[in-house]
């Protein structure tokens, strides 16, 4: 078949994340209908994770193309583009203090950042409970969706903003994640100033990284007097089952990472021991460099789909990018082929250079600081 004109397409995005969202709002504030599916039941279901710093040049820009930037300042926090570098005592080896009106980096819950964009939307512009099963149908569509509730719908475009394990990536292409070799073990912290003062104080107001070549911590405060701590080791996948231990057995997990990171002081073990809660296992995962596939007119991805890369603070910013060129790309372009390729045109080489940067990347949030007092982590994030 044609391709169609975007005004007249039929557009799914698969994934109600920062990507999918914005993408959606930009497209709508041109005049463009597009649906959102996701798994989720509703907006609130579930934590959304940790925070997000959105930069001038990526994120802030494509909120800026949503019509979102003041809001998004309104609930922003200047004062987490505070970092620390701590060495395993404890002692501050290096730090950095946003100057007065500095909005480089500010910082944003990742469910504060979800509400924000599903408020902006058009009333039933996301469809909550909708778990995609399958993405079926001839490379120049219309393609077929369909749900684990039995339900389909046909798309002119599908686009896929579901993340690292991405359903409709597996149709362009046939790569799927690599497990990094280096894990995160989440943990919460609630009410810092009068629960946790040591902590609040050995933080400060926005993150902080502990490595000593081997092991890591890094500590990243939200709002709400809550903070996260993510735990890193180089370990296998599986090693809460190959240490016989279970996801539930806190206290088990806690002993055996206090054996791990014995020398530590017990002013950084308290990331360790004073979470309140239990563990999550997040092991790290990224897509082979360089990502590509077979141009298709009717399947575009963006985000962890496209280009999933080692966590070091470009993940969210690339995708609002992606979906920002994407939406534009289709607002201008006459027919959804010609979007689609206007828009690999720049995110496929951009993103490639992009992960092979930080091709490894997860090995840099083990390593110790170099002679200058800067960590690998600082500088790999601030690339």
């Amino acid at each position: 078949m044609d391709s169609p004109t975007p005004a007249r397409a039929r557009i799914g995005i698969i994934g109600a994340g920062p990507g999918g969202l914005t993408c959606a709002r930009i497209l709508q504030r041109h005049g463009i209908a597009v649906t959102v599916y996701d798994r989720d039941p509703e907006v609130h279901s579930r934590n959304q994770g940790g925070s997000l710093d959105l930069h001038e040049d990526d994120g802030q820009l494509a909120l800026r193309e949503a019509g979102l930037l003041e809001e998004f300042f309104a609930l922003a926090r200047v004062e987490g583009q505070e970092m620390r570098q701590l060495d395993p005592a404890g002692r501050l080896l290096d730090h950095h203090l946003p100057d007065e009106g500095e909005t480089a980096r500010p910082e944003i819950d990742r469910g504060q950042l979800r509400e924000l964009l599903v408020r902006s939307l058009t009333a039933g512009t996301v469809q909550w409970g909708r778990t995609l099963e399958s993405v079926r149908g001839p490379a120049n569509g219309p393609r077929t969706l369909t749900f684990t509730d039995g339900t389909a719908v046909e798309a002119d475009l599908v686009i896929g903003a579901d993340g690292a394990f991405s359903r409709v990536r597996t149709a362009v292409s046939p790569a799927t994640p690599r497990y990094t070799g280096v894990s995160f073990l989440e943990a919460w912290f609630d009410d810092m100033e009068h629960a946790h003062p040591e902590l609040s104080h050995l933080v400060g107001r926005g993150s902080t990284h502990i490595a000593d070549g081997e092991r890591g911590l890094f500590a990243q405060r939200n709002s709400g007097g809550h903070m996260r701590v993510y735990i890193l080791q180089r370990v296998p996948v599986d090693w809460i089952a190959a240490n016989g231990l279970h996801s539930e057995d806190t206290e088990g997990i806690r002993a055996h990472l206090l054996n791990e990171y014995a020398g530590w002081s017990p002013q950084t073990l308290r990331m360790i021991t004073d979470n309140d809660g239990a563990y999550v296992d997040r092991p790290l995962f990224a897509l082979p460099v360089p990502h590509t596939w077979e141009h298709s007119p009717s399947v575009a991805l963006l985000g962890d789909a496209a280009h999933l890369m080692p966590p070091l603070g470009v993940g969210v910013n690339l995708a609002m990018l992606d979906a920002c060129e994407l939406a534009l790309a289709l607002a201008r372009s006459a027919t959804i082929d010609d979007a689609v390729h206007r828009y690999e045109k720049s995110m496929l080489p951009r993103s490639a250079e992009m992960a092979e940067l930080l091709e490894g990347g997860a090995e840099h949030l083990l390593l110790a600081p170099d002679p200058d007092g800067m960590s690998r982590f600082q500088q790999a994030a601030q690339t």
